[in-house]
């Protein structure tokens, strides 16, 4: 019997989609660090980024280095050409290569597991298309069906197979269900998501000034299982609250030129073309 898992489409079979009017820019920031939670509350992907031998992307010694990698790739995956995804995924294949787990490490990893590359970019999708329907309400059938296929980019722009993206949204919501609860966050990486809300990257007054506004979309953008684990509470005004925010930001945001809603992932890609045409590093 075939498995669901292999009747997915291949890239060239998406339905034409401009993905660029469902890309909320420098808005879509504000649910980075709850997304990093989902990713790392898979325990091998969570060690594997505590423990990374990577120096140079390790987030709180380099934050903008990190920031720059990191949204460059979002920029690629989803707006980059074959050409700039297969550059930019050799390019992250270096730093990879160094990230597997060692005999001290409490659970096995590798970065080329395209198993746990798919939860990275399922992680990223669910909090992509959260994000944007609390900013702008629900897509239509259509318009999802388009945008959850064109998603699969997330994962392929590195090894995740295309046949390993399910196949229909239902298929990716039993996934969901299923992954996230099994995600648990121990100790160690618990310490480093509480630094990443409390913005401990940064100077101490961006701390001081930020901290709280970060810890509160943070807390509210997480999945309710995940803020068990963190031990956060939310409550039904905080929700209503963050609804109406993002709601507001989401009508404002509505009013302004493609380019402008793009941004800062517009800015990133050219960053990477420039930076392939001069030879310079990528990541």
């Amino acid at each position: 019997m075939t498995s669901p898992l292999r009747t997915a489409p291949t890239d060239h079979d998406l339905p034409p989609l401009d993905i660029r009017q469902y890309i909320d820019g420098a808005t879509g920031l504000l649910g980075g660090a709850a997304n990093v939670i989902m990713q790392l509350a898979n325990p091998a992907v969570g060690h594997g980024v505590v423990e990374s031998p990577v120096e140079s992307g390790q987030v709180f010694r380099h934050p903008i280095k990190r920031l720059r990698t990191t949204v460059t790739y979002l920029s690629v995956a989803m707006l980059g050409s074959e050409e700039e995804r297969a550059a930019y995924r050799a390019a992250v294949d270096t730093s990879h290569r160094q990230v597997r787990s060692g005999p001290n490490s409490p659970v096995k990893y590798n970065a080329f597991d395209s198993r746990l590359q798919l939860w990275v970019a399922a992680c990223l999708y669910w909090g992509a298309k959260d994000l944007y329907e609390r900013m702008h309400g629900p897509m239509d059938e259509a318009v999802a069906d388009a945008f959850y296929q064109y998603s699969a980019r997330l994962g392929t722009t590195l090894q995740m197979r295309r046949d390993q993206w399910p196949p229909t949204r239902e298929a990716f919501d039993r996934y969901w269900t299923e992954n996230l609860a099994r995600t648990s966050i121990d100790p160690t990486v618990k310490a480093y998501f509480e630094d990443l809300i409390d913005l401990k990257m940064l100077p101490r007054p961006f701390q001081l000034a930020f901290g709280g506004v970060h810890r509160f979309f943070v807390t509210g953008l997480l999945p309710q299982h995940l803020r068990d684990e963190m031990g956060m509470t939310w409550t039904p005004r905080q929700d209503r609250l963050l609804d109406q925010l993002l709601r507001t930001l989401g009508a404002a945001e509505s009013h302004l030129p493609t380019p402008v809603r793009t941004f800062p992932l517009n800015a990133y890609l050219m960053d990477m073309r420039l930076r392939r045409r001069l030879g310079m590093r990528l990541v």
